[in-house]
């Protein structure tokens, strides 16, 4: 069993966040423990506005995600409200297919409809398979349909170790995720579309009527308990499958600070539930973030040479956020890196340097240096005085 940790100096090499790779050497500076220990197959501990992993065990290894797998169907819903093609108030038609599922339900009848929005809250906050399956015909025609859009988005999302079957999380060969995964999808989730998560805090939903006394359906709870233990939980999501275990998706707001923990094969609710809470305390309590630069925002002007224009801006695309041992943030230095010979034509976007953030003699992130205006070649004479210049400086240097 491999157990990756990431103390003040063991960082993690080539891991892709935001766009931006991420590389590290591991180093120390400063103590801090050992994580918590904590009786699961696999989990993994993710600070999200780095991506930087605090601490994790076996953060790869397939296993069947059972109902986090609702994650992805609810962000590819969401991903549709988002792009217009579908509507809050819009009536789904349930199918005999959803409703005889079985396992976590929200109560829907064969041939009602319902709102997506309805279908939504089901699927977030109670589970429901039968919310799973309307959702995925509705949006796909077909829930074999809809598993092929939720693998190519977990690829496109950089999820490079799953594969789904179905919407639900229902027992299949072949539907696997990973802590790390999982961990991702978690934070585009948060990111990505932020109208809708405040659906993952509510702790009760209730849907429908008695057709008999015409009285409201039981009221049903959120199953993840630390939403009324931990009041910086306000998400994401459970799971259970007799082959694997208990397992929880969870992420916490703190002091301007998120982290996401995913916890795949404990034992029972409470334990899952008392184990995210000890990595949660543990993220929080050792480590803290800094905002190094802003994204969008001009860092240097640079030199351009046989172009039409002499000097353009360059940044970076996302705002620089590093993950470090608590206390050793003000040793934090960040310095620029650019090609002095840069040469026309030059697109918007395009790297033409680095950003390089050392801890004291170490390096712990770098990400791209990119041009933000276009360069076109210069006229004939502005090119040719260029290099002349150019040809000269390389003699003298």
């Amino acid at each position: 069993m491999s157990k990756r940790i990431l103390s003040p100096r063991r960082w993690l090499g080539a891991l892709t966040m935001a766009g931006l790779v991420i590389t590290g050497q591991a180093h120390a500076f400063g103590q801090i423990p050992s994580p918590p220990e904590v009786a699961l197959k696999s989990y993994i501990l993710m600070d999200a506005a780095s991506g930087e992993v605090l601490a994790s065990q076996n953060p790869d290894e397939p296993m069947h995600p059972a109902s986090l797998t609702k994650m992805m169907t609810a962000y590819l819903a969401e991903m549709e409200l988002g792009a217009g093609n579908i509507q809050r108030d819009e009536k789904v038609l349930i199918s005999e297919k959803a409703w005889s599922l079985g396992g976590s339900t929200m109560f829907i009848e064969v041939g009602e409809r319902v709102p997506v929005e309805e279908l939504l809250k089901g699927i977030i906050i109670v589970s429901g398979n039968d919310a799973s399956v309307a959702m995925a015909e509705h949006i796909a025609g077909s829930e074999d349909a809809f598993a092929q859009l939720m693998t190519s988005t977990a690829q496109r999302l950089g999820m490079t170790n799953t594969f789904f079957q179905n919407a639900s999380g229902w027992p299949a060969e072949d539907h696997y995720s990973t802590a790390r995964d999982l961990a991702i999808l978690g934070k585009h989730i948060v990111q990505d579309f932020p109208e809708h998560y405040g659906l993952y805090a509510e702790k009760y939903y209730q849907y429908g009527v008695d057709k008999k006394t015409g009285k409201p359906l039981r009221r049903q709870a959120n199953r993840n308990r630390l939403l009324w233990t931990n009041p910086y939980v306000d998400g994401l999501k459970t799971g259970h499958i007799e082959d694997t275990g208990y397992h929880l998706a969870v992420t916490s707001e703190r002091d301007d600070r998120r982290l996401i923990a995913v916890l795949l094969g404990s034992k029972s609710e409470k334990q899952r539930a008392n184990d995210a809470q000890k990595l949660l305390t543990y993220g929080f309590r050792f480590f803290e973030n800094v905002h190094v630069k802003k994204g969008g925002e001009p860092l240097q002007t640079v030199k351009v040479w046989k172009g039409d224009i002499s000097e353009i801006p360059a940044g970076i695309t996302e705002d620089l956020i590093v993950t470090v041992p608590r206390g050793t943030g003000k040793n934090l230095t960040a310095s620029l890196t650019i090609d002095p010979k840069l040469e026309a034509p030059i697109e918007k976007g395009q790297t033409i340097g680095s950003v390089k953030v050392m801890l004291e003699d170490e390096l712990i992130r770098e990400v791209p240096l990119v041009a933000q205006q276009a360069v076109e070649p210069g006229g004939f004479f502005k090119r040719l005085w260029d290099s002349i210049v150019l040809f000269f400086t390389g003699l003298i240097a």
